[in-house]
């Protein structure tokens, strides 16, 4: 009796343990998405961008600010350093629903460089980590269209809205602001918004090499 125990427990084990492994490592296929990369933060560490380039990463986007005052420790390090290993990248900056639109911009500009080459402005918009209040639709529009004009003059690119389902469903930012859209579903595309996404975040849990724990994974639409 024992011994069938230890080995239901053995199997039962081992299936979570390749469970496990399928959702650290799952990826949208390269074939029907031949562009895939990350977002990341200061909470991944210090991050190998060559052995992360190496791991299929081609490009990234990398958190530079939060709000009006907050600033990403490591933006400066992965900025300069994915450049170096040859990994395109872009800059995001999360949204609070609490600070006026223009001194998050004033906040994001300062620290972003100038580049050419680099990826189009990134606005993060979702309910995780923000402050509590929730203002009216007119408010958060009005704020948000003065920190992407901002932006945008910087960049003299069209900004991505990166939107979860909980956010849009509340402020319906797809329907009303006509910018490319990066949207969140684990596993399955994500099919809110308005209209198609042009980024697909599909796998917050991928292990990729040259990064410690978990990472988001991220694909582009073929154009």
């Amino acid at each position: 009796m024992l011994r069938k125990l230890a080995f239901v427990v053995a199997g039962v084990a081992l299936l979570a343990g390749l469970g496990w492994h399928f959702v650290t490592h799952w990826t949208p296929s390269r074939t029907a998405f031949p562009t895939q990369g990350i977002d990341v933060s200061q909470e991944q560490g210090a991050i190998d961008w060559k052995a992360a380039r190496a791991a299929g990463v081609d490009f990234a986007y990398i958190r530079a600010s939060q709000g009006s005052d907050m600033r990403d420790e490591n933006f400066a390090a992965n900025w300069s350093e994915s450049a170096a290993a040859d990994v395109k990248r872009g800059a995001y900056h999360v949204f609070n629903l609490c600070k006026p639109g223009r001194e998050q911009a004033t906040n994001f500009i300062a620290l972003v460089p100038r580049e050419a080459e680099a990826l189009p402005h990134a606005l993060d918009l979702e309910f995780d980590g923000n402050c509590a209040a929730r203002p009216p639709r007119e408010t958060v529009l009005k704020e948000l269209s003065t920190f992407i004009q901002m932006t945008e003059a910087h960049s003299e690119k069209p900004m991505i809205l990166y939107i979860t389902r909980e956010f849009d469903d509340l402020y319906r930012i797809g329907e009303t602001i006509d910018r490319p859209l990066w949207l969140r579903r684990s596993g399955l595309e994500p099919a809110y918004g308005g209209r198609p996404w042009v980024m697909w975040q599909a796998n917050p849990k991928r292990h990729v090499d040259g990064i410690e724990g978990e990472v988001d994974w991220d694909v582009v639409r073929p154009q």
